[in-house]
């Protein structure tokens, strides 16, 4: 009995030791399959009823613990094997289900983290981190935005420092912008021989856009020497330089090149509405008067011209001749002009860019002096020689009667660029017809002051200016422009 006990407790601990434990099996469907067999364990532990002798148990024991193992897992299989196709139905049921619940899970987890991500309990420190530019850190990071930064700032004072530069020359940058404005038409003009009556007008136009151009220019110069004056306290701030640095602009350099005006304001006077009837009216008339220089010139001018001759070259009595014959159409032609371009076409421009201020002319024809008569007959180009050219002369200290020479002077040679370049000849005809008027101005003062009687000098005007003046220097120039083409034929 003692044997066998000690046999059969032998063999007991063998067979158990045979045994694997399910505890340390680290699998859970193994585990889980080892319960349900139904207690395979047990009987690999002598729970059988008919348990083997002791020579079986002590072969078995000598035998090792494979076969025991092995059939401990058959067993175990075996007992897996009865469940296996409900335990199949019911792992697919579950595994679609535990896909539903994972991607509810899912979605509850995204909710949950930004429910609770930045809740002001949610810590905002984590971990220990260094500045990026500490001694540990300074190395690790990239320094490409301080390199931009270096690329910017270079740039910022390179270009300050060509601004300051162009300040300095600006002067002479306006200078070559209004020359090359002024001596480009010209160039074409020459190049190109075109008609006298095409050629008259381009060089009006390019007339006027250099003499805005020096008026914007010498303007803003001006205000901003105003507004420095304001500045250091030499000067009583005004209207003029409050408005300036709000009211410079590209639109404002538009209408000031389209007005009726060659002298530049930050604001001018406006009409608060355009009359089309108006307009229309003065269209008419423009047409009209027109048509009657265009009559005038065909059927008496261009007759008494053809047949005339050189007025310096011929008989002295004869030019003097054609010259009062030719006075009567010239004189008319002349008023139509002035009629067309200084009342019609400029009050129409006014009148369609609401511009205020339609004083283009006086009463140039009471004009008692021909000082009187320049003043009052042009006021554009009067305005614009007194503001530009006038009084800066006596601003820098040039005496009154100089400064008059002066403006003359820019008056003779623009008449002579808008005529001698039409028509290809420097004859300087107008240039010294504009110069004459400078002794003229004395003489006409001068009876003026000594008759006291304003219908003397008016009549000195109307009889060298329109009777003598203006006949002398179109057949002077009309014999000349028929040589040059006789030469070139």
């Amino acid at each position: 009995m003692a044997v066998m006990d000690t046999l059969e407790s032998t063999g007991t601990v063998q067979t158990v030791a045979a045994c694997p434990s399910v505890d340390t099996d680290p699998s859970p469907p193994l585990r889980r399959r080892r319960r349900d067999a139904g207690g395979g364990a047990a009987s690999c532990a002598g729970s059988e009823p008919n348990a083997p002798d002791a020579d079986g148990m002590a072969k078995e024991s000598r035998d090792g613990d494979s076969g025991a193992k092995s059939a401990c897992y058959d067993d175990g299989d075996r007992a897996g094997g009865v469940d296996g196709p409900a335990e199949s139905a019911n792992s697919a049921s579950n595994g679609k289900d535990s896909d539903d619940k994972a991607g509810k899970g899912e979605g509850r987890g995204r909710d949950s983290v930004v429910k609770f991500a930045y809740r002001p309990s949610a810590p905002a420190h984590r971990t220990v981190k260094e500045s990026p530019l500490s001694s540990d850190n300074i190395f690790k990071q990239s320094h490409a935005g301080l390199f931009n930064l270096c690329i910017v700032v270079l740039v910022a004072v390179n270009g300050r420092l060509i601004i300051e530069n162009l300040m300095k020359v600006i002067v002479c940058l306006h200078i070559i912008i209004t020359t090359a404005s002024l001596l480009y038409p010209v160039l074409v003009i020459l190049r190109c021989d075109s008609a006298v009556l095409s050629g008259v007008t381009l060089m009006l136009f390019a007339c006027i856009v250099w003499l805005k151009s020096v008026s914007y220019a010498h303007t803003n110069y001006d205000i901003r020497s105003l507004a420095k004056s304001v500045e250091k306290g030499d000067a009583v701030p005004n209207s003029l330089n409050l408005e300036y640095p709000y009211d410079i602009s590209f639109k404002n350099l538009v209408y000031f090149m389209v007005a009726p005006t060659l002298c530049y304001q930050l604001s001018y006077p406006r009409s608060p509405c355009v009359r089309k009837a108006w307009v229309a009216r003065q269209v008419v008339k423009l047409v009209i008067f027109t048509g009657v220089i265009g009559i005038i010139i065909e059927q008496y001018i261009n007759p008494i011209v053809q047949n005339s001759q050189h007025p310096l070259k011929g008989n002295l009595l004869y030019a003097i001749e054609r010259v009062l014959k030719l006075s009567v159409p010239n004189l008319y032609v002349w008023l139509c002009m002035f009629y067309c371009f200084f009342h019609l076409w400029l009050n129409i421009l006014a009148e369609l860019l609401h511009f205020g201020d339609r004083e283009f002319y006086k009463d140039w024809w009471n004009a008692k002096t021909v000082e009187e008569y320049w003043r009052m007959w042009n006021m554009p180009v009067h305005k614009w020689m007194v503001r530009h050219i006038y009084f800066p002369c006596l601003r820098n200290g040039i005496p009154k009667g100089v400064a008059v020479v002066i403006a003359f002077l820019v008056s003779a040679v623009f008449h002579e660029l808008c005529i001698a370049v039409p028509c290809h000849i420097f004859k300087f005809w107008a240039f010294i017809g504009i110069m004459f008027q400078v002794p003229l101005v004395l003489i006409t003062n001068y009876l003026q002051n000594k008759y006291n009687n304003s219908m003397v000098g008016n009549m000195v005007f109307w009889f060298i200016f329109c009777i003598l003046g203006q006949p002398m220097c179109l057949l002077l120039y009309y014999h000349d422009l028929m040589n040059r083409k006789g030469q070139i034929n």
